[in-house]
């Protein structure tokens, strides 16, 4: 299983505005530190404003900022919202499937099991949690270099 880079890029977004929580980060202050295309990150912060994560603030002084504190904010529901397609197998969409085992197959449970198994994990964690512990001069330092 892979996340898609919109996830990544999601994810590594909502990192960035944790450890920044006074003041308006710009996508493309956010597209250098990282390296990834400004293009890409202006979805991705459209998505994350359409869930409620992010709050995008138009104009001159504008920017991104959190919309909520970092410990409302679940991984695992972050992925949920990030993610087009979450069906490992063919057969977990049955009106689409064309697998000819459908039915018969044994993998369908394991696989729900394992695709449950990562959510549960990633729902243990806020993005404060993630945080936790790291210096952000640290990570401004990281970003810089």
């Amino acid at each position: 299983m892979q996340l898609t880079l919109h996830s990544d890029y999601a994810l590594r977004v909502l990192l960035y505005l944790a450890h920044f929580p006074a003041r308006r980060c710009t996508t493309a202050e956010i597209s250098k530190a990282y390296g990834v295309s400004k293009n890409h990150l202006v979805r991705v912060m459209h998505t994350l404003a359409s869930h409620g994560y992010v709050e995008l603030l138009p104009g001159r002084s504008g920017g991104v900022v959190l919309a909520r504190t970092p410990r409302e904010i679940r991984i695992g529901s972050v992925v949920r919202d990030t993610e087009v397609n979450l069906n490992i197998v063919e057969c977990f969409q049955p009106e689409t499937s064309t697998c000819s085992i459908t039915g018969l197959c044994g993998l369908n449970a394991p696989l729900h099991g394992a695709r449950n198994a990562f959510f549960d994990e990633l729902d243990k964690y806020t993005l404060a949690d993630v945080i936790r512990g790291q210096s952000r001069a640290k990570f401004v330092e990281i970003m810089n270099t």
